[in-house]
């Protein structure tokens, strides 16, 4: 049965609920590319998640200096039904419209594509206001070397003024991404996403399992290594425990469903498309199997009481 698509956000186009972000494609300080896993592995969670249905895929430019770029290039050439989202980044060297515009074609060449399906920018980072990368976006659509715009971590007055500057050209703003997950619920709390719904701006959950804290493989005893495992404390990963448990008896309950799944089905719920990592083949087989089904309100609602106990 062919997956069922959404619109992103006002545009035409048609995306998968779930889709695959590829910051670990090709980044070596964060996520150690290279050791562990490398080009096969990832070409082989990129073939899994098409057949299944997943379009939509979701890069920037420094994702591995670019090296992210030119992997997904590299293997979206075979299909042209695919979406692919990348992003602009405000260096502090840039503070020209038309920097935005040369950047957007240095990713089409390492895209290998003529025309992005979202172009987003990346940070709301000053000097440059967000005025000006608004409407150097509207530039990139008015040009078609982008088809859809978007924000990446804009606060509510931040998108609000993005926004409004998109309007004036008659362009939506198709997108907000935004990190989003049982462990960090702030787009609820501050109303971020009640905004983005009313305004039909598609929120876009990146980091949905907590870069791996939701997946249940890692415990106060057995932390995740590298950076990870220095941001994210035995203390903190002991305080988590009792949702992640929560997470492993619905998943049981729902016929075998693992931690990730359930976490991932939970933002799906939420009414916002995640965008899981997948370095490999099974990692690209469990954030498939978050599909074809959804938790009701009861456990949702269960979920929400435990991720609001570890903020406490």
């Amino acid at each position: 049965m062919e997956m069922q698509k959404i619109f992103l956000g006002k545009t035409s186009l048609q995306i998968s609920p779930l889709g695959i972000g590829t910051w670990a494609w090709g980044d070596k300080f964060f996520w150690d590319y290279g050791h562990g896993y490398g080009e096969h592995d990832l070409e082989q969670a990129f073939r899994i998640s098409v057949a299944a249905g997943v379009n939509f895929f979701d890069t920037a430019e420094a994702y591995g200096m670019g090296r992210s770029e030119r992997i997904l290039g590299r293997l979206v050439a075979e299909d042209k039904s695919l979406v692919v989202a990348t992003k602009f980044f405000p260096y502090p060297w840039r503070w020209r419209g038309k920097d935005l515009l040369r950047a957007l074609r240095s990713s089409l060449a390492r895209l290998k594509m003529s025309q992005v399906h979202l172009y987003q920018l990346h940070w709301p980072f000053p000097p440059v206001s967000i005025e000006t990368w608004a409407e150097a976006l509207a530039w990139a659509a008015e040009s078609g070397q982008t088809l859809a715009v978007g924000v990446s971590n804009y606060n509510r007055e931040q998108m609000l003024r993005a926004y409004e500057v998109l309007q004036r050209h008659n362009l939506p703003l198709a997108s907000n991404q935004l990190p989003y997950h049982l462990l960090d619920r702030r787009v609820e709390f501050n109303g971020l996403l009640k905004t983005c719904q009313e305004l039909g701006v598609t929120l876009i959950a990146y980091s949905p399992l907590a870069q791996g804290m939701l997946s249940g493989k890692y415990t106060w005893q057995n932390p995740p290594p590298g950076v990870r495992g220095r941001r994210y404390s035995r203390s903190y990963l002991r305080k988590i425990q009792p949702l992640i448990e929560g997470l492993k008896q619905i998943g049981e309950a729902l016929g075998g469903k693992t931690p990730a799944q359930v976490a991932l089905n939970w933002v799906m719920a939420k009414g916002a498309v995640p965008i899981p990592g997948a370095k490999n083949a099974q990692q690209a087989q469990e954030n498939i199997g978050a599909l074809g089904w959804r938790l009701d309100e009861a456990q949702v609602a269960m979920f929400d009481q435990l991720s609001t106990q570890v903020h406490r």
